[in-house]
């Protein structure tokens, strides 16, 4: 088919240039998944071009914690707009930059005093390495080139990144062979409430007596293993890892990319611990979803152990700090200061383990768990995303499945009678279109 440029096309045209123009994430160009034409965009509502409204179960990716088209977060943005949309960060510096700073500074464990901001969650995890690697140079350890990490783990699709997640089961082993080999271990067992197993301390105090000399730093995603398993585990594993981390000489590194901001119940993950890692990622939920940005954070020994001997820190994205993505995250983050957010979180789990809980009578179902605002059942075998997402939208919900897992993360201001609707669109669609082994 083909478009000349013109002022309206019809809705079913759009679809079909879609299709040859755009390649969407982890989608075939040959045969793509289908993507639905949005129109607008309300709370917890998707409304598509069609008229449909589907109640988003994803938070588009884990970020829209506010819901959609916020007033607060959109009247900040207008303002900043008519100041200046962008400057670059070499050189100059602004207020919605350094009030974020501020904030996060004063929201994060004491010890994170500096803030380096990048474009999004993958880059910041390679900010939190390069960090890492340049302190271990500075330091006069120019061996410590390499991480450590659990399997099932995941960290994002750019190539320093891509070494930590998963090798094996994660979805990035195609590139083994291209990105660094790292040195991974045993991924802690799921269960909250399950005490620490002394063999996987065993296991990550054996690599670090055998390859600590060459370890920079260990990352991990603190209590929860997002796109690698949806796995939820002790926190007292955090503890055990710091206090081996400390004796080897090692730095911690969490990516709280998608637990951060209240998802777990808790500010960060790294709050159900005890402790505080050396350099902590955040991104995704920062701006309330509504535009870019990460900041990796870090700790006066690292920022001045890379900075005292006259080392800069050799990273400066071209939209580092950007004011408009900076006045969103500071109105996001001033709504979450005025949440009670344990009890609002607390709320959602009670919400969604109700809604979920017929889906374990279900011989497709493997396991049924919650933690804060995050619900998943898990099936016995993976679905085909492709044929099974359609299903959803014919329910009206947005739920997107991936491998086993179908699981909700949704807005924080969503609706008990709006999560009903989401549970009951999972069970009708595991029960009536996944196949029974």
């Amino acid at each position: 088919m083909a478009f000349t440029m013109q002022d309206t096309l019809t809705q079913l045209e759009y679809i079909e240039l879609d299709k040859q123009r755009l390649w969407h994430p982890y989608t075939s160009m040959s045969a793509p998944t289908p993507h639905y034409l949005v129109e607008h965009a309300s709370e917890c509502e998707i409304t598509l071009a069609n008229g449909q409204t589907l109640i988003d179960g994803m938070s588009s990716w884990w970020s829209v914690i506010h819901g959609y088209n916020h007033p607060t977060i959109n009247a900040a943005l207008k303002s900043q707009i008519d100041d200046f949309s962008h400057v670059m960060f070499g050189g100059f510096t602004h207020k919605p930059a350094i009030d974020l700073a501020n904030k996060l500074v004063s929201m994060t464990p004491e010890p994170l005093q500096r803030v380096f901001f990048s474009d999004s969650g993958s880059v910041s995890v390679e900010v939190a390495l390069k960090m890492a690697i340049q302190y271990w140079h500075s330091q006069g350890q120019p061996n410590k080139q390499f991480f450590a990490t659990p399997k099932s783990g995941y960290h994002g699709d750019t190539f320093a990144a891509m070494s930590v997640c998963d090798p094996e089961n994660g979805m990035h082993n195609l590139f083994n062979g291209a990105v660094t080999e790292q040195y991974f271990v045993s991924p802690p067992p799921t269960g909250i409430e399950k005490p620490v197993k002394e063999e996987y301390i065993d296991e990550i105090r054996q690599l670090f007596i055998e390859k600590g000399q060459t370890i920079a730093g260990f990352i991990i995603e603190p209590v929860v293993q997002n796109a690698g398993g949806m796995r939820f585990y002790n926190p007292d594993y955090l503890n055990r890892i710091r206090a081996l981390c400390d004796e080897f000489n090692i730095l911690l590194i969490f990516d709280e990319i998608a637990t951060g901001f209240g998802r777990t119940g808790k500010l960060f993950a790294t709050n159900h611990s005890a402790i505080c890692p050396d350099i902590m990622c955040v991104g995704k939920a920062l701006t309330g979803g509504y535009i870019t940005l990460a900041a990796t954070l870090t700790t006066d020994k690292v920022a001045l152990g890379i900075s005292d001997k006259g080392g800069v820190f050799m990273h400066g994205p071209t939209f580092m700090g950007n004011p408009l993505a900076c006045a969103a995250a500071n109105a996001s983050l001033s709504l979450l200061a005025n949440y009670d957010l344990e009890k609002r979180i607390g709320q959602i789990e009670q919400w969604m383990t109700k809604a979920l809980a017929d889906c374990i009578e279900l011989e497709q179902v493997a396991d049924v768990r919650c933690f804060g605002a995050i619900g998943v059942v898990e099936l016995t075998s993976a679905v085909n995303q492709h044929e099974i997402q359609p299903k959803f939208v014919e329910q009206g919900v947005w739920v997107r499945p991936f491998g086993k897992l179908i699981y909700l993360m949704p807005p924080y201001i969503i609706s008990e009678s709006q999560i009903e609707t989401l549970g009951r669109a999972i069970y009708q669609v595991i029960r009536n279109e996944i196949p029974i082994n």
